[in-house]
């Protein structure tokens, strides 16, 4: 792991202190699930302050449901981050989440025809661009932050997650990959470095696991891997990468752009320091749940 003992967000980015926002207008996205590989449309609004983070799921019955971005609607699912209400589903939301996370956007409504979020290339980039072009709005109401007081800690194996004080939301992340070594990524989470340095890292996976997942969920009809291949993930194939790697640490990147988007689910900004080793998105919901029941380790201020 590298060192992190001088590791604090500037203090410029602390999250307190500043007011809520929205988007400017709409935008709107679609593509294929990486699970279900299903077709999804995804209409991103502005919403009033106060108003959080939503999904809206839309049926074609005319019935919608509504589905908080929040920690305690979320459900386990494979390889991505899950919310349901009201017995309604919608997965892989972790990259957009993430993105609307560190451009700050506090308030959106997300309609969509579909249970699968677009993977798109497997990065937040085009998440990104949208919310870029819709522009930030700032609102008349402040925003509360979760300051992290002490450490909360996961443990699983080689699998650890920490988070604890901090300025700004700052993270250390180390992974060690078999045939290509080790990675190590730390840094504040700031609107900028979000998009220049996390957002364009893409999802990964072993392609003869991919491979195997895919006929495994074709088999068994469970939404697994179906929409996965070369163009919505970096695909690791012996000691290289399919179609090769946008950065040189791109992997743990990604892992940094997934540990954001959990985050989020939260619900507010978070003053803290991340340290994660080898993460996941169960770790990094096992983290998100015990630290928001421990109502000793943070405050809102």
């Amino acid at each position: 792991m590298p060192n992190v003992s001088n590791l604090s967000a500037p203090a410029s980015f602390a999250a307190t202190g500043r007011c809520q926002a929205t988007l400017g207008a709409a935008f709107e996205r679609s593509g294929r699930g990486l699970h279900t590989g299903r077709s999804a449309r995804v209409r991103v609004s502005p919403a009033p302050a106060g108003h959080g983070i939503v999904f809206r799921r839309h049926f074609r019955d005319g019935r919608s449901v509504d589905i908080p971005a929040l920690w305690h609607h979320q459900e386990t699912a494979p390889a991505c981050t899950a919310l349901r209400a009201e017995g309604v589903l919608v997965r892989t939301v972790e990259h957009l989440l993430a993105a609307l996370y560190a451009l700050r956007i506090d308030n959106a409504l997300i309609d969509t025809d579909a249970e699968e979020m677009p993977i798109f290339d497997g990065s937040a980039l085009p998440w990104c661009e949208g919310i870029a072009g819709a522009a930030r709005v700032e609102q008349a109401e402040s925003t509360r932050v979760l300051r992290v007081l002490r450490p909360v800690s996961i443990v699983n194996g080689h699998r650890r997650l920490s988070i604890g004080p901090g300025r700004g939301l700052t993270v250390c992340a180390h992974i060690e990959l078999c045939r290509f070594g080790t990675f190590d990524w730390q840094g504040a989470i700031t609107p900028h470095s979000f998009q220049q340095e996390i957002a364009p890292s893409r999802s990964f996976g072993r392609f003869m696991r991919v491979m195997a997942g895919r006929a495994y969920g074709f088999l068994t009809r469970k939404p697994l891997l179906q929409g996965c291949g070369p163009r919505s993930a970096a695909l690791l194939f012996r000691d290289r990468v399919i179609g090769g790697l946008r950065m040189e640490d791109e992997l743990v990147r990604h892992r940094v752009l997934d540990i954001v988007g959990d985050l989020a689910l939260i619900g507010y900004p978070v003053e803290g320091l991340v340290i994660a080793s080898h993460t996941c998105h169960d770790l990094n919901h096992a983290l998100v749940a015990a630290l928001m029941r421990d109502r000793t380790a943070w405050e809102l201020v």
